[in-house]
Parts: structure tokens; sequence; C-alpha cells
């Protein structure tokens, strides 16, 4: 069977979308991919949705008598695409975000920019509450195309525990 695909039936397989609770072990990486490239679009469409309209996002004369020179892609656009590069492998099969903290943005990120993912999982625990469910946490770091980092930040979620199960109640 190709790796990534579940057999679901003779000659029949289905990409595997998110993992479960015993498929993300403490120290586990997983390298994100694709990168992803950051679009003038996306920088205009994601800053008008925020209501941020500062200057240094949206105006191109202001940002060009910035030490920047140009504008800067808003830090929580970084952090929605970063973020979002993680769920096909690590919470696909989420039933819930718990928390983002520890969020650091490290450098700056432009249109044009191209970012990459990696996770490391740094921690898990059966949940007391809903006991078909784990509690994963994870540390993501996101880098642009020379290497520098641009963001980190630790996430917690749910996940359930028999993740093949969720998988054939889902259609997933």
């Amino acid at each position: 069977m190709p790796s990534g695909y579940r057999r679901i039936a003779d000659d029949r397989y289905r990409e595997v979308v998110g993992l479960g609770y015993h498929e993300l072990p403490e120290g586990m990486v997983i390298e994100h991919r694709p990168g992803r490239t950051v679009t003038e679009t996306d920088n205009v469409l994601m800053t008008t949705l925020g209501g941020n309209d500062a200057p240094i996002h949206t105006d191109a004369r202001y940002s060009s008598l910035t030490e920047w020179g140009r504008p800067l892609v808003c830090s929580s656009i970084t952090l929605h695409i970063v973020g979002g590069m993680t769920v096909r492998s690590t919470s696909g099969l989420t039933l819930a975000n718990l928390g983002f903290d520890e969020i650091r943005f490290t450098h700056p990120v432009f249109v044009g920019d191209t970012l990459y993912a990696e996770t490391e999982i740094t921690g898990r625990r059966l949940s007391k509450s809903r006991p078909d469910t784990g509690i994963v946490t994870c540390r993501t770091t996101g880098h642009n195309q020379h290497g520098d980092t641009v963001v980190i930040f630790t996430r917690s979620f749910f996940v359930p525990v028999d993740a093949d199960a969720a998988r054939d109640e889902t259609n997933y």
C-alpha cells in the first residue's frame, strides 16, 4: 500500500488526512510541504478581512519610507499560513484547537516570500474528560526561502485516540 493512503477496497485507496493520538509520538518532527508563496492578494484580502489597515501593510508609498522599503505582510497572515500548512498532517482529524501559545514573529515576511513549516510533537496525554480523545501539544517553526525563521508558536489540540474509527465514521 502506498504511504499516506488507506486501503478502503480492492484497488481503491483514500488519502490520509490528519493523524491520531497514537500516530503522533512525542519527539516526532514533520516537515510540511508544499511551501506556500505569499502573494499580494493574500496580503490585501487577509489584511482587509482582519480589519488591519495599518499603512505598513497596505500603503506602498508609506512603506517605501520605512526601514523595510516595502509593505510588510501582516503577522496574523504569517501565523495563519504557517499554521494552516500543518493541519493536513498533524491535526486534520482534530475535534478542536485548544490554544496557541508563545507566538513569536522573528523575521519580517514580504510579498513573494515562500514559507515552509516544521512541527515537533512536544507532548501528549489522554484527555481526562473525553476518554476517546488525546491532547497533543506541538511547536511549529515557519521559515522563508532563505532559511530565516519567521514565526515560532506552540499549539495544543484534541485528536481521536482511535484514528481509524474516526476516519471510518466520517468517511476520511
